[in-house]
């Protein structure tokens, strides 16, 4: 059976789910049939434009689709999504899964109740370049993480940390292990141009010795999105926009007879897939519902992700009281 998809929230990401979906579906690989957004002149507009039905309303899509897009706004990822999932609507849902570990936990046993799937968007994950790289990682020991962008007026409503870094957040904790526990966090934050976290820096050490040093900005005149590690006898660079990534390690000596000869630096860049990640991150999504494959990032492993996310604003709020930073909004 081909799936019927939906497209739930077409703001600015929104737009980009339709259009995915509506390539897929030329393609042959679903059938998209309706975008659903509050607003109705957004979702006339991206529903004509996309030539699919729309509506303002997500409850009058049960029975008529089987998989969805959510990328409304985080506050009512909970409400929408138990409502489909318990009705046995797969949902993928954009980054952060939840506003609290309470509403995650709704999700994830909404989606065991409905037998449905539930995934969540941290794209990151499908990046070529961590694709690639993903097999060469052994034991990660220390990162240093530079997410920067540069202003715009949207997700004012959440912080920078749940903004940005959570995908970095997401990406060392399954790099690291999932089950590898958190040791400690510390973070401290700023706001700049709202009365949210604006700018953070979080240093989070795991129960396996690994440390993460990870920084996050919206206020940049510059887009950064690049990581840098080190595991026993490697030294690990992945841009996330150039979609490259190499590793370095020491080469033996050109001339084995030189004893004294130091040995060399080499480079290893690695091969990736051009592909878009939010094309790739949809594709496993549909694949995992049609073949009845484990989500490719589980309910548990966003809500790990926003665990760990809140734990730094947490950090960064006992800061900005020593620091005397007033205007900073929970």
């Amino acid at each position: 059976m081909t799936l019927r998809t939906a497209v739930i929230g077409v703001g600015h990401l929104g737009r980009q789910h339709a259009r995915i979906h509506r390539a897929l579906a030329d393609e042959g690989v679903a059938n998209f049939v309706f975008v659903c957004d509050l607003n109705e002149a957004t979702a006339r507009s991206v529903g004509e434009e996309r030539n699919v039905r729309w509506t303002k309303d997500w409850r009058t899509l049960v029975g008529d689709v089987d998989a969805v897009s959510l990328a409304a706004p985080t506050e009512v990822h909970a409400e929408i999504a138990c409502a489909l999932l318990e009705a046995g609507v797969h949902v993928l849902v954009e980054k952060p899964i939840a506003r609290s570990l309470a509403e995650a936990d709704e999700m994830i046993a909404a989606a065991g109740r409905g037998r449905s799937l539930l995934q969540v968007g941290h794209l990151e994950r499908f990046n070529p370049a961590l694709v690639a790289l993903r097999p060469h990682v052994k034991n990660p020991l220390y990162f240093e993480i530079h997410r920067v962008g540069q202003f715009t007026a949207r997700s004012l409503d959440i912080d920078v940390v749940l903004d940005l870094m959570i995908h970095d957040l997401d990406v060392v904790q399954w790099l690291v292990g999932g089950d590898v526990e958190a040791t400690d966090v510390r973070a401290v934050g700023i706001p700049v141009l709202t009365n949210r976290v604006d700018a953070a820096n979080a240093r989070i050490e795991f129960a396996s010795g690994a440390v993460a040093n990870i920084t996050a900005s919206r206020v940049g005149t510059e887009k950064i999105r690049k990581m840098r590690f080190f595991q026993p006898h490697d030294y690990v660079v992945l841009d996330y926009q150039t979609q490259y990534a190499s590793i370095s390690n020491l080469a033996a000596p050109a001339m084995a007879e030189n004893a004294a000869a130091w040995p060399g630096v080499q480079v290893q860049q690695l091969e990736t897939r051009d592909v878009e990640p939010l094309r790739a991150e949809t594709e496993a999504f549909l694949q995992a519902v049609r073949t009845g494959a484990a989500s490719p990032v589980s309910g548990a492993e966003g809500r790990r992700a926003l665990g760990l996310a809140l734990r730094a604003l947490e950090r960064i709020h006992e800061h900005a009281q020593i620091a005397g930073v007033n205007n900073l909004q929970r």
